[in-house]
């Protein structure tokens, strides 16, 4: 039993045309320092967090918890996808209980413009709707985050609504399409 059900933690890798979304490893943790220190990859998740203070905090295995996938290029660390429970106290659900699985990614500035993010979201969304079959997946973002939104919608996700949270318009949607709730 996981954060996600009833579902065994972690999967077999999962091998796309390019990657494989994987188990974090020892290896992986200058990529997560990178990923959490990076102004880019940050801009509309918060701002990019110390590097000294990431050295310090970050653990030798990174990243080891049900729901996170380490998305490797030729075995080197580019990015993660994550299906965490979106928290029943913020905005944005299609379930009267709340608890949706939540898609949510980052990758290294190198690897954006190349499909990689949209090859590892879909091969998340399609081990996801085989582990947990009929259960919907939700992905919130900024609206003025264009390149997610365009993802979103390649992902085939649905827009449900918007609204506002942390100062700025946000996009929620939900995969595979279902009517929420009234």
């Amino acid at each position: 039993m996981t954060e996600l059900g009833p579902v065994a933690w972690p999967p077999a890798p999962i091998s796309t045309e390019r990657l494989v979304l994987r188990e974090s490893e020892a290896r992986d943790r200058a990529a997560f320092i990178e990923l959490f220190a990076s102004p880019e990859v940050r801009a509309y998740l918060g701002g990019p967090r110390a590097r000294d203070e990431l050295e310090r905090a970050v653990p030798e295995v990174p990243g080891r918890r049900p729901g996170l996938f380490v998305v490797a290029l030729d075995r080197a660390m580019i990015g993660t996808v994550t299906l965490d429970r979106r928290d029943a106290e913020r905005p944005g659900h299609v379930r009267p209980d709340a608890g949706e699985a939540e898609l949510g990614y980052m990758f290294l500035p190198e690897a954006w413009g190349c499909g990689y993010a949209a090859e590892a979201c879909a091969a998340a969304l399609d081990w996801f709707a085989g582990a947990l079959p009929g259960e919907p997946v939700v992905l919130c973002t900024q609206i003025a985050n264009t390149r997610s939104m365009r993802l979103a919608a390649k992902l085939g996700f649905t827009e449900v609504e918007r609204f506002e949270e942390w100062g700025a318009e946000q996009w929620f949607g939900v995969w595979p399409p279902v009517t929420p709730f009234g």
